[in-house]
């Protein structure tokens, strides 16, 4: 088997094994770098490239919008709401080519990634709260821990390959 192959086995099992938790901050992670990609082939004059990592991003915003449960937590309508802001955003940046725009969008999903992972850092394996970490965590990080468990059911995988890993 190729190197290339391995890879592409590794992230595949780095997906499919990964805890819901996991799986949120490898999205958001994913994200921010398919951002900042954009941003970078934009100010290039790459259209291509742009193109391909604003269309990645905006796959990965529908999964996470595919995947919020509003009713989990008091924040997750306006996370929704969010979502639907940053596609659209996201769809007129790249039809204008405008870098700005893209940059105002990693502004806004740089801070919710790195709320995610002190979340994530809270949770334990299972999707419940580590032990002594419920009673350290902030109400927003508790709100976020608890919206991991309804996420995305146990087996769940997400359509087409993200490349997240």
């Amino acid at each position: 088997m190729n190197q290339a192959a391995l890879l592409g086995r590794f992230r595949s099992e780095a997906v499919a094994t990964a805890t819901p938790a996991k799986l949120l901050t490898m999205l958001y992670d994913r994200l921010v770098l398919d951002l900042d990609r954009g941003i970078e082939a934009l100010n290039g004059g790459d259209r291509p490239a742009a193109n391909e990592q604003l269309t990645h991003a905006q796959e990965i915003i529908h999964e996470l919008r595919s995947s919020l449960n509003v009713s989990a937590w008091e924040g997750a309508r306006g996370l929704m709401d969010l979502y639907g802001y940053l596609l659209t955003e996201l769809v007129g940046a790249n039809i204008a080519r405008d870098a700005a725009r893209v940059t105002a969008c990693r502004d806004l999903v740089v801070p919710l990634r790195d709320a995610w992972h002190q979340a994530a850092s809270q949770v334990g394996s299972t999707g419940a709260p580590a032990a002594g970490a419920a009673a350290a965590a902030t109400a927003s990080g508790q709100a976020a821990a608890q919206a991991f468990a309804p996420a995305a059911p146990a087996g769940y995988q997400p359509l087409g390959d993200l490349g997240v890993a």
